[in-house]
């Protein structure tokens, strides 16, 4: 990896942190406030997330166009559309763990500046079942 996919990948890196950060989705009750469509739900990250998906597009529709990333020599695009138990069991984990410890990966990161007390057993667990599933039914 070349000094210049380094520095653009920890530039991205950073501003997801932060964006994570400003928006909310680091802080696990605000997350836990969205899960709560029953209770006393907090609609503020479906704007987020939609505010992303806005600002996303035009960049995803760009890179569409183009024959390989500006630091790749070639895309790195699943290539599998199928849906198997798998597939589903995976998600229906993550969503769970989501709703229970209101973090997933990529906030659960970024909130170990905010909340390391709370973050940081979520990301030890998290390690750990990574570690399990590359043990027991990793390929």
């Amino acid at each position: 990896m070349n000094r210049n996919t380094i520095l653009a990948a920890f530039a991205a890196g950073i501003l997801f942190g932060l964006g994570l950060t400003i928006s909310g989705m680091a802080n696990p009750a605000k997350v836990l406030g969205f899960l709560d469509i029953a209770g006393d739900w907090d609609p503020t990250l479906a704007f987020v997330m939609g505010g992303a998906i806005i600002a996303a597009f035009p960049a995803f529709q760009w890179a569409k166009r183009r024959d390989h990333p500006l630091l790749a020599e070639k895309w790195f695009i699943p290539t599998r559309t199928d849906i198997d138990g798998r597939l589903v069991a995976g998600a229906a984990l993550f969503g769970i763990g989501w709703g229970i410890a209101g973090f997933c990966p990529g906030p659960g990161l970024a909130a170990l500046g905010l909340v390391p007390e709370q973050a940081l057993t979520f990301v030890v667990a998290m390690i750990v079942g990574m570690l399990a599933h590359r043990y027991t039914l990793g390929r």
